[in-house]
């Protein structure tokens, strides 16, 4: 199944020097029946770019808690998508939720998702109110919506080492 991971540009560190990572809670994002069944059309590409908006909005989360932690995190969304079996589906937390079953090594990875330096200012006023925004603030709302008018740029995963060493 394909799945989409929320990570920070320090997770892909780790993914790099660890060839695997261990993601917060394993979850991730995909297709799963209860997405299917929540959109009335749309057909698996559509779909997939729900589950991988979802996953950037998760990366939020991330970097909000980065940022607690007393580190400056990179203000760049990521999202890892990859190619695993041991997938449990979770539709008691949301519709495209699923755990993984065991860490994600970095052979599993088809490509990796990642902000451009544009959108960096808009990430980070995001990630400082993805709290308020998921407590109904029509304001931190609006704020996350400028953030997610930032679309992801695609790299192949032999190029995630290189993107790194650029940032």
């Amino acid at each position: 199944m394909r799945v989409y991971v929320p990570a920070t540009i320090a997770m892909l560190q780790r993914l790099v020097a660890d060839q695997q990572l261990d993601p917060v809670s394993r979850t991730a994002f995909a297709v799963t029946p209860a997405l299917r069944e929540a959109y009335a059309s749309g057909d698996d590409d559509e779909l997939a770019e729900v589950a991988m908006i979802e996953a950037a909005r998760a990366s939020l989360r991330l970097l909000a808690a980065e940022s607690g932690e007393g580190e400056t995190p990179v203000r760049r969304r990521a999202v890892i998508a990859a190619d695993v079996e041991d997938v449990k589906l979770r539709p008691d937390l949301d519709d495209a939720v699923v755990r993984l079953g065991a860490p994600l090594d970095l052979s599993a990875v088809a490509s990796v998702h990642v902000d451009l330096a544009e959108a960096e200012e808009s990430i980070g006023r995001a990630a400082e109110a993805i709290d308020a925004a998921d407590l109904g603030d029509a304001d931190a709302e609006f704020v996350l919506g400028d953030a997610e008018d930032h679309e992801l740029a695609w790299y192949a995963t032999q190029e995630l080492p290189f993107l790194l060493e650029l940032l």
